[in-house]
């Protein structure tokens, strides 16, 4: 059997409160918002030391993607199904003839087709893995990233970092 070592945070400040309006099918949904929580898990090896990666590490690169999201409307700006438009000031959308305008300061627009947790998640691993790697953590060679949108209900996204 095959030994691997994970550490995982998660905690009051690794969350954020957005809106956003997922697609299904052709379907929008409507304009809905959740507390989201996230926890990220590290797997590597032990350091010399016996560390996987500092705790603080992970916890400050997730705090921070958190705080870019935190009260603002998510806006997924490679839909298919949306159109998009925006100017110095506001985003437009338009789906079936439904317009909605926003303050582009109260909107942050993803390179993701979907806002679904499975989405985020994976959005804020690619945030996340930069500053991770940015620390010089030879060792570690697998990241998680869960987002809950509701207790019971996440989306995960798992990947290597290197």
């Amino acid at each position: 059997m095959t030994e691997s070592f994970s550490v995982n945070v998660n905690s009051v400040k690794l969350r954020f409160a957005s809106a956003h309006m997922a697609t299904l099918g052709d379907e929008l949904e409507p304009l809905h918002g959740h507390n989201y929580v996230v926890s990220c898990t590290v797997t590597g090896d032990l350091t010399d030391d016996d560390w996987v990666i500092d705790f603080s590490v992970i916890k400050n690169a997730v705090y921070d993607v958190c705080k870019l999201l935190d009260h603002k409307f998510i806006l997924q700006r490679n839909s298919s199904i949306l159109e998009i438009d925006e100017n110095n000031e506001f985003w437009f959308i338009v789906h079936n003839q439904k317009e909605y305008k926003f303050p582009k300061n109260d909107v942050v627009a993803l390179d993701i087709n979907n806002t679904t947790a499975e989405n985020l998640a994976k959005w804020l691993f690619y945030s996340i893995k930069e500053a991770i790697l940015t620390n010089n953590y030879s060792n570690i060679y697998e990241m998680s990233i869960e987002v809950e949108e509701m207790p019971g209900q996440s989306g995960i996204y798992k990947s290597k970092l290197k």
